[in-house]
């Protein structure tokens, strides 16, 4: 037998490790300002880079794709060389796949703030760099191909299934929910609107969580936790159960994100079935891993990285329990729109991910610099106090979730709200805000703790960057089955065919809920007083978009007595025909804006972009008065209209032909709406004046941002008119 040497790749782990703290620092930083921003809501006044809503998506690119993407990538470099015995196919590759990636993230850091963003939950990034992510996932994948094909281990073991599964499915899911029509250099419009927008980002939404935030990691587990356990997978079959079912039943369920809004119950439904079905593999995996743990339950009282990994199994079980049971329709009635979601996302976020990353991390580096850990007992206090963080950080935010989801359903006996005023039910919830900014400032510490300690363990040990290593070179055998071999068996042989069986058991599911929404008019009922918007409205709903105010305020009123009594007639699928994209939004810190339009004065809305607690008093809404200040450029809205046109929105060439004028007339008659207020018109003409004794150029009302967005929210649920038996007008 012919024994072959050479060497892993140490280099390139080591580059995504470093990363992946880097990254972990920054986006958690965010993170812990926008936690605070909900204590001080001014604290960055005025600075619109640093408000919230352009804040937050960078907070989630961060820690996703940067944090836990870059933790994946060192992952499964190491891993995936020593299962398949062999350096990985292509170091030009691997570092197209490392330095494309942190240039991405930069990207997202540069545009985020400056509001360049689709507003879609987790794939905010324009155009451009969608197409980046595109060709270095693809390099990534080829990559991992590659080095399958020419491995010198003939089976596969089930981490490299989870990684085979997670590329196939993260490029079909970027691809299909990035597709969108360019209409500047970082300017687009999703080429889906309304209902089918939300259901494509929703499948793309909840199967990121899926496939970039489970499957990969679930892969590492199956590597990493048996390496530092010294103990094989508990069970070889299980893992086979868990691999397929996980894959087939995860890409269904991403409706249960959309319940009782105005996607087709059939839909609805679908995703609530599956959904419930995901409990069975995902806790199989659980299982799999703590019982790999068997006989060495002694080690887990002093081993640092075992204590992370079993807290990190555990809270994989428990945000896989909980998210099927949020799928139950009477339960997402009380938890969708309320804190109780967050609590979800950051259990399996800072358990699942965070702490399985710094499991592995732990055993890594001390592993690839050819030494011992600096110190166990920081190691040790880097568990406890990132593990009390998590306890401070979740448990509160289920008590404002359940408190939220109480105060807005409560009514009095005479049939009205108790707390009609949305205010009252934030007040309340103050003290679980700071509650949540201390247990995420605990898990930040630990996570400064261990960097400390990773850089001293690194300075006193020594990098091996090409590990020798030695193999049998792998002898052919026949491409058949042979007997008494079973078909999974000829299957873990056979990764081409792995790979195409995986693809089309995630792509089942997408295509029996996307295709009939979007090809069945019968789904998406018309209502002919529905217009396209004006010109100026296009241009305020862009710029709504960029400030990122569908991060605090939902456009999706759920047929519930206390929500059709807070906020109006509940949203009809009708009404979204013409939105690219959908602003349904997933959380209300503030009211659901769907039936603002006409409800407050021109001049109200003015004052509440300048200063919020003027209008709302104990608002937690930050200031938006550069919209007030800055002058709004406006030149560019013939080329949207012309786009949206391509998307099927029916606006005539006389239309885009007149759309200037459109816009100054309705600009004019906002700003003669506005000049009914005499605090108004003496603070105005004031700033006219002063700009003339100064020599500075003075921006009319008219041209200015703040016009265009109250324009948009004018606008916004007056479409549609209700009779008194509760049916829409004009319906067909």
């Amino acid at each position: 037998m012919e024994i072959q040497q050479f060497r892993y790749d140490n280099k390139i782990v080591q580059k995504f490790l470093y990363a992946t703290m880097l990254w972990g620092v920054v986006g958690m930083l965010v993170g812990l300002l926008l936690a605070f921003m909900f204590l001080f809501p001014n604290v960055t006044d005025g600075i619109s880079w640093l408000s919230f809503g352009r804040l937050r998506p960078l907070h989630t690119n961060a820690v996703i794709f940067a944090f836990v993407g870059n933790a994946i990538f060192a992952g499964v470099y190491y891993s995936t060389q020593r299962l398949l015995k062999t350096r990985m196919f292509s170091d030009a590759l691997s570092n197209f796949n490392f330095w494309g990636w942190q240039l991405i993230i930069v990207a997202a850091a540069i545009t985020l703030p400056l509001g360049y963003t689709t507003s879609k939950e987790y794939a905010e990034l324009e155009w451009p760099i969608d197409l980046a992510i595109a060709l270095v996932w693809v390099g990534f994948g080829w990559n991992l191909i590659g080095t399958i094909l020419k491995r010198r281990q003939r089976h596969l073991y089930v981490a490299i299934w989870f990684y085979l599964a997670t590329f196939v499915t993260v490029a079909v899911l970027h691809i299909f929910n990035s597709l969108e029509l360019p209409v500047s250099a970082l300017k687009s419009y999703s080429v889906y609107a309304g209902v089918q927008d939300a259901l494509v980002q929703w499948w793309y939404g909840h199967n990121a969580v899926a496939f970039f935030l489970t499957t990969p990691f679930l892969g590492l587990m199956y590597y990493f936790v048996p390496k530092a356990a010294n103990r094989p997978i508990y069970s070889y079959r299980l893992s086979i159960v868990h691999f397929w079912s996980l894959i087939f039943i995860y890409i269904w369920a991403g409706p249960h994100h959309l319940l009782y809004s105005s996607l087709p119950d059939w839909a609805q439904n679908l995703g609530v079935v599956f959904s419930i079905m995901l409990i069975a593999p995902s806790w199989g995996g659980m299982i799999n891993g703590l019982l790999t743990l068997r006989g060495v339950w002694d080690k887990v009282r002093s081993d640092a990285t075992l204590k992370f990994m079993v807290v990190a199994i555990t809270g994989y079980g428990m945000a896989t329990f909980e998210g099927p049971m949020l799928s139950l329709k009477n339960v997402n009635a009380i938890a969708h729109f309320s804190d109780w979601i967050i609590a979800h996302v950051h259990v399996g976020a800072l358990a699942w991910n965070g702490f399985l990353t710094f499991g592995m991390i732990y055993w890594l580096v001390p592993k690839m610099f050819k030494t011992t850990l600096h110190s166990k007992g920081l190691a040790n206090f880097h568990f406890w106090i990132g593990t009390l963080g998590i306890i401070l950080y979740a448990l509160p935010m289920y008590v404002a979730g359940f408190t939220q989801a109480l105060m807005w359903k409560e009514f009095n006996p005479d049939g009205t709200l108790v707390y009609g005023n949305f205010l009252e039910t934030v007040t309340q919830i103050i003290p679980m805000y700071w509650m949540r900014a201390i247990g995420g400032s605990l898990f930040l510490v630990g996570m400064l703790i261990m960097v400390y300690n990773v850089i001293v363990t690194i300075r006193k040990g020594s990098s091996v960057e090409d590990e020798l290593a030695e193999a049998p070179a792998l002898s052919r055998v026949s491409k058949k089955r042979v007997a008494g071999e079973t078909f999974h068996n000829w299957l873990e042989r056979r990764p081409v065919q792995l790979t195409i069986l995986a693809t089309v058991a995630i792509l089942i599911g997408g295509i029996v809920q996307i295709v009939p929404t979007i090809l069945v008019k019968s789904n998406i009922p018309t209502i002919t007083s529905v217009k396209p918007y004006t010109p100026l409205e296009l241009e305020g709903r862009d710029l709504y978009i960029r400030e990122g105010c569908v991060g605090c305020h939902s456009q999706m009123i759920r047929p519930f007595r206390s929500e059709v009594e807070r906020y109006g007639e509940y949203a009809k699928a009708g009404e979204f025909v013409y939105d690219h994209p959908f602003l349904w939004g997933s959380k209300r810190t503030g009211p659901d804006l769907l039936r603002i339009g006409g409800k407050y004065s021109d001049n109200w809305h003015l004052n509440h972009m300048y200063d919020p607690q003027s209008t709302s008093a104990g608002s937690i809404m930050p200031a938006y008065q550069w919209l007030i200040h800055d002058e709004h450029d406006r030149t560019g809205v013939q080329g949207k209209m012309e786009a949206m046109v391509k998307l099927g929105v029916p606006y005539s060439d006389e239309d885009i032909a007149n759309a200037q004028q459109s816009m100054t007339e309705q600009a004019e008659q906002i700003e003669k709406n506005l000049y009914s207020d005499p605090e108004f018109v003496r603070t105005y003409e004031a700033d006219k004046k002063y700009a003339q004794e100064n020599g500075e150029d003075f921006v009319e009302m008219r041209n200015r941002e703040i016009v265009s967005l109250i324009a948009y929210l004018q606008r916004l649920g007056t479409d549609i008119k209700v009779k008194d038996n509760g049916e829409v007008s004009q319906n067909q």
